[in-house]
């Protein structure tokens, strides 16, 4: 080949790579190798895809998986559960994940009383 081939068969590569990159391969990795373009984040050992799931505890969980917080259900992607002083009773409050749980209340947060 002469060097004219290698600079078109290098450009040909090169856009081939730039299409599938601009319309998205797709989301699901085949066995333990992931597609090319992917947006995938490590949880521990494992990939996974953001926009579909989290790392919650080491795990790989849905984005919709929930847990109990007292007598309140959270969305454990997106809030934490915190244990609160009451000193009546043992109280827990919700709070939008990535806030200290020492912080006093704020209005999106949610009190949620112990399950006795």
């Amino acid at each position: 080949m002469t060097p004219r081939c290698y600079m078109l068969a290098v450009l040909a590569a090169a856009c081939i790579l730039t299409l599938l990159c601009s319309h998205g391969a797709p989301v699901s990795p085949t066995g333990a190798h992931l597609m090319l373009c992917q947006s995938h984040t490590r949880c521990g050992s494992k990939f996974y895809d953001p926009q579909q799931h989290c790392c919650y505890d080491d795990a790989v969980v849905s984005l919709g998986r929930t847990q109990k917080c007292g007598n309140c259900t959270y969305r454990v992607c997106f809030e934490q559960c915190c244990p609160w002083s009451d000193r009546r009773q043992e109280t827990f409050v919700v709070k939008v994940k990535g806030q200290k749980c020492f912080l006093a209340l704020s209005s999106d947060d949610r009190v949620c009383s112990s399950v006795s």
